[in-house]
């Protein structure tokens, strides 16, 4: 199936504006009317990716999760125990903004305040 890339990205605007209004009216975790427009959204995204790709052969930055599948395989990608080891080490450590000035913590406010 080849698809107008232009139609299908206004396919997908139009998925992540009814996405947008189903979430902001949530009824529960489960809202019937979120899981759907999830699903609307899912598949606008993938229309459009592949028109993209079949059009221009170009890709998008995004990947969609499989919600079993893919959650399991990032799963055994992350290694939660390694993270903990990490955060044993970096505790007394100062920590660093991205733009590398120290980030200040509780302790630190509280000591500049007693000066």
């Amino acid at each position: 199936m080849t698809t107008d890339p232009r139609a299908a990205l206004d396919r997908l605007v139009a998925a992540l504006e009814a996405h947008l209004q189903a979430a902001s009216r949530r009824q529960g975790e489960a809202d019937p009317a979120v899981v759907s427009a999830y699903q609307t959204l899912a598949d606008a995204f993938e229309t459009y990716d592949e028109a993209l790709y079949t059009a221009y052969d170009e890709v998008t930055p995004f990947v969609l999760y499989d919600d079993t599948e893919d959650a399991d395989d990032l799963d055994e990608d992350l290694d939660l125990e390694d993270l903990d080891d990490d955060d044993e080490d970096d505790e007394d450590d100062p920590v660093d903004d991205l733009d590398g000035s120290e980030v200040l913590d509780a302790d630190d406010l509280e000591d500049a305040d007693a000066r």
